[in-house]
């Protein structure tokens, strides 16, 4: 039998294959089991025997790795022996709960405690009438959920956002729980499941801590919706201008693309969000981060798809679409599918001519 399991999925795992000085590298789906001192993976989740271990003792973790440019949501794990194992989940929020417990194993192991990871429910006794996903629903309601405000906190002006004690409050005087201490557990869950985020220091510390609540009751403890709008300003790094009016429009789509950018024009994967009314596309790191990267003003742009890149070579399978803003600024991407392609430059179609 195997050790008892304190979180287990199924990853891309990459292969190091050493062969006479030169090193080929080859990526393969295991099942990848984490267990209190260390990682184990298998070729099939009915193996019994695993195909090896990466012990986490004295280890280090990078996340996110970029030493392969075209795989996202990749995370290295470095032994004491100086071997690198990486490891790449299928999206953003998978890879970060596999960070985060990482990073509480290898503490419990320093600290000579024993780590496990147990459900959410199991772990707080959440009764099983608690509907997560419609007590989500409630407390975005705009007229009596939870309000979205504007808060600043170490010369940073986070935006969309609220504290933790706020939704402690909203739960007690909605009558979704009893007390405070059921509130701290209802939002913890809600942490833990997705439907809320941390913003600034302290609410993310709290997350990536070994604390048993990592939702805090605090007032300096900011916390937002996903798809909110959120943004923190003070921190972009982009060249474009990001004014607070463009992020008031509604998301009507996001995803990830290929960008080609304009100074030393190699292409990057970026998420980008799709807002109307105001009309923006605003451009995001997929391996995270709360502020955007740029932001595309659609209002009166004109977008196609082009059948040659910007160098002129001939690329009709590469889903390659061009958008030219009102300023005659060209921005050029690159979808996944022909199909993508073709949802993308519809919607912002759409977006250019009824936003403002």
């Amino acid at each position: 039998m195997r050790p008892k399991r304190a979180l287990e999925n199924i990853l891309t795992r990459i292969f190091l294959l050493a062969s006479q000085g030169s090193m080929f590298n080859s990526w393969k789906p295991m099942w990848v089991v984490l267990l209190e001192d260390g990682i184990e993976f298998y070729k099939k989740k009915s193996d019994n025997s695993p195909k090896g271990m990466i012990p986490l003792k004295g280890s280090t973790l990078t996340s996110p790795c970029q030493d392969f440019g075209k795989r996202m949501f990749v995370f290295k794990i470095t032994t004491t022996k100086q071997q690198d194992h990486f490891f790449q989940a299928a999206f953003l929020e998978e890879r970060d709960a596999w960070v985060r417990d990482i990073k509480k194993a290898t503490k419990c192991i320093e600290g000579g405690q024993k780590f496990a990871r147990k459900s959410t429910r199991r772990s707080i006794r959440l009764p099983e009438t608690i509907d997560l996903g419609a007590l989500y629903l409630s407390m975005k309601d705009t007229e009596k959920g939870v309000k979205e405000l504007n808060l600043e906190k170490d010369k940073k002006i986070f935006n969309h956002c609220f504290t933790g004690n706020c939704v402690i409050d909203w739960l007690v005087s909605n009558k979704s729980v009893r007390n405070r201490q059921e509130g701290l557990m209802i939002a913890s869950s809600l942490l833990n499941e997705g439907y809320l985020q941390p913003a600034g220091d302290l609410s993310k510390n709290a997350v990536d801590g070994t604390a048993e609540n990592p939702f805090l009751d605090n007032a300096d403890a900011f916390y937002y919706f996903p798809d909110s709008g959120f943004f923190c300003e003070e921190n972009s790094s982009d060249d474009d201008v990001i004014l607070k009016e463009e992020f008031r429009g509604v998301i009507i789509k996001q995803g990830c693309l290929l960008k080609q950018g304009h100074r030393r024009k190699n292409w990057k994967v970026r998420k980008f969000i799709l807002r109307e009314d105001p009309a923006y596309l605003h451009y995001y790191d997929p391996a995270g981060g709360e502020d955007p990267l740029g932001a595309i003003r659609l209002r009166g742009c004109v977008v196609t798809s082009v059948e040659s890149n910007p160098d002129g070579k001939k690329s009709e399978e590469e889903n390659l679409f061009e958008i030219i803003t009102a300023d005659e600024v060209h921005y050029f991407l690159q979808a996944a599918t022909p199909k993508e392609r073709i949802e993308w430059i519809k919607a912002i179609q759409v977006a250019s001519r009824t936003g403002k």
